[in-house]
């Protein structure tokens, strides 16, 4: 059931963002609705503020008057999050629920993807993309947040350091 979970944008009267969030969590577990309600979230952002020549780091909400909610749209789950208090309805044309696409959920940064190499510093790897495609070198550094990789190829005699973007190597079997 869960696989067709989707991100729904609520929208709320601004400053009830908190609020309706724990009210729809609250919903969901007097409810046993988990199944239906997967996830709850308020998007943020930490931003440095400067007052009165004082430093401090606060966490502003990135859509004030939005809730993002991941659920299974059924009646029984748009109906809990509609009639939520604070709630004034859905994101979409005519109040109809509209579900995120996966771009704009990798955009918002809702969902962490975690990615994976299949080498490591120092491992042999074979470049599949870009201009020295089917050269091999040495693994010398793995940025996986940058999506790049630092690999040493020997040309003409020299070691030459290229970066490349994660998917461009794969390691020598």
């Amino acid at each position: 059931m869960s696989e067709n979970a989707k991100w729904y944008v609520v929208h709320t009267y601004s400053g009830y963002e908190n609020k309706v969030a724990t009210n729809i969590e609250k919903v969901v577990e007097n409810r046993r609705l988990q199944d239906l309600i997967l996830d709850v979230r308020i998007p943020t952002e930490t931003v440095t503020e400067i007052k009165d020549d004082k430093t401090r780091e606060v966490e502003r909400k990135i859509f004030p008057g939005y809730v993002l909610v991941k659920m299974v749209m059924t009646d029984e789950s748009w109906y809990v999050v509609r009639n939520t208090r604070g709630v004034t309805g859905f994101v979409g044309p005519a109040s109809k629920p509209v579900p995120l696409t996966d771009e704009e959920i990798a955009s918002l940064g809702v969902e962490a993807h975690v990615t994976e190499v299949a080498y490591a510093e120092g491992d042999s790897v074979q470049i599949t993309g870009g201009p020295l495609e089917g050269f091999i070198g040495i693994v010398d550094s793995v940025d996986i947040p940058g999506n790049c990789v630092c690999v040493t190829v020997s040309m003409f005699g020299r070691e030459t350091p290229v970066e490349l973007e994660l998917n461009q190597a794969k390691p020598v079997d």
